[in-house]
């Protein structure tokens, strides 16, 4: 038996086992190739938890029904490993899932403090370790309920993919029809041959990506270093006031991302003059309305921004001006073309690596206080029920170790309307959040538990 103990807020996470879950069936072991589109995001590891009340799922059933789905998610099951020309690929050899099963000793579920990630979630979302794809975590607590953590390598798929698999695991769970298998045809986003190279699609994508040795340097290390992760809950109304505010024909995450890019502006030091915004595009509609990519898993991912003047941010500009600007950079990523130029992009550059700019303040550089937002809104939490019950709270964990600011507003599990966000920041940011006049609400237990 492995014991290893950490703390965290309400007391001690005793890890009691460490085990491999490996697909129920044997494959035949080969490489799969990262697409163009994977080949943007840098090594970094993403985190999703979910709070059971109790009955909550058993470490065993949850094994069980992870050995089935792992036989069309077997990729999860690899290693990231260096193709010879030293990019990343997936080496699909059914290593397993490395599964931990820990111990929250006296805590009871309820005296976690979701909103303060820091103090009460961290031990509860496993870190990644080694090539491995995927990592979980299930911990007991004396009130029969349980936390499931779930960390994957970005590289290999974004949210809507990993989403995929989290609904499927699911199903297995609970002895349900399983969700159709995956895809992983790369051909749907491999390059177009020849490759078009028109001169407003090359502006746009340089505009927003660069080679990696072009770059401009990240930000110390200190500043991430700072960073804080806040949990905050947005009532339906202010979400509703804000769509209202920014002005018709604005989406919900686009008067959000107004909002928040105003906030930003707030917190921002006297040598930042700008403020630059970025968001997260998936491409999967765009490039195929049809539907054909729907089951595609791995990343199909842009990420779109907009730099403003600080000052104009917070004092001469109002919400629906931001929200119009916002709309803007939005829209011209959000083309098909877009994504079919930047997988061309790629292939002319390649083996060298990319960066987004947006994570650097896209154009203000260094001057420029950046922000990313990623959307949630299609986290499927009321589907995950293992067979005991949906989750009485879910949401995801990303501390990345970059200096921007990433927010991730989801829907809550209470299936109300209300949001969920997910915030690291730096704690000027979260300071500007929690007390200015704004829409953020501290994520109270009795919110959660009643």
């Amino acid at each position: 038996m492995v014991k290893e103990t950490t703390e965290a807020h309400g007391g001690e996470v005793t890890i009691m086992s460490a085990t491999t879950v490996a697909p129920a069936l044997p494959l035949q072991e080969h490489r799969l190739p990262l697409s163009n589109l994977d080949l943007l995001l840098p090594p970094i590891d993403v985190g999703v938890f979910f709070c059971y009340l109790h009955p909550a799922p058993t470490a065993a059933a949850l094994k069980e029904a992870l050995a089935k789905v792992l036989v069309a998610y077997h990729p999860l099951a690899g290693e990231v490993v260096a193709n010879g020309d030293g990019e990343p690929e997936l080496l699909c050899n059914c290593r397993g899932v490395d599964f931990t099963e820990a111990s929250a000793g006296d805590t009871e579920l309820r005296e976690l403090r979701l909103g303060i990630v820091d103090e009460g979630v961290d031990k509860l979302v496993p870190s990644k370790k080694h090539a491995t794809c995927t990592r979980l975590q299930v911990t007991k607590f004396k009130c029969g309920g349980a936390v499931v953590g779930c960390t994957f390598d970005h590289r290999v798929c974004d949210a809507y993919s990993f989403n995929m698999f989290l609904v499927a695991w699911a199903a297995a769970a609970r002895g349900g029809s399983v969700p159709p298998a995956p895809t992983f045809r790369r051909s749907l986003v491999s390059p177009r041959d020849p490759s078009p190279r028109t001169y407003a699609t090359n502006a746009l994508i340089d505009r927003l990506f660069s080679p990696l040795s072009s770059a401009p340097p990240p930000p110390p290390a200190t500043v991430a270093a700072t960073a804080v992760n806040r949990i905050y809950r947005i009532a339906a109304a202010d979400v509703a006031a804000l769509q209202a505010t920014a002005g018709p024909g604005r989406t919900k995450l686009e008067a959000f991302t107004a909002h928040l890019w105003q906030l930003c502006s707030m917190s921002a030091s006297a040598h930042q003059r700008l403020c630059c915004m970025g968001m997260v595009v998936d491409g999967r509609a765009r490039m195929s309305p049809d539907g054909a990519m729907k089951a595609y898993f791995g990343n199909v991912l842009t990420i779109t921004y907009g730099v403003n003047s600080s000052d104009d941010l917070r004092r001469r500009m109002t919400l629906a001006d931001v929200a119009d600007d916002v709309h803007q950079w939005v829209r011209e990523a959000a083309t098909d073309e877009h994504f079919r130029g930047l997988i061309d992009w790629v292939e002319a550059l390649r083996p060298k690596p990319a960066a987004a700019r947006a994570y650097l303040g896209g154009t203000g550089g260094t001057k420029a206080t950046a922000c990313i937002v990623s959307s949630g809104m299609s986290f499927p939490v009321r589907e995950i029920n293992f067979g005991t019950g949906l989750p009485a709270f879910a949401s995801y964990h990303f501390p990345w170790p970059a200096g921007a600011a990433y927010v991730m507003p989801m829907p809550s599990a209470r299936g109300d309307g209300e949001w969920v966000v997910y915030v690291h920041a730096a704690p000027e940011l979260v300071e500007v959040m929690e007390e200015e006049p704004t829409v953020f609400k501290v994520l109270e237990n009795s919110y959660v538990f009643g």
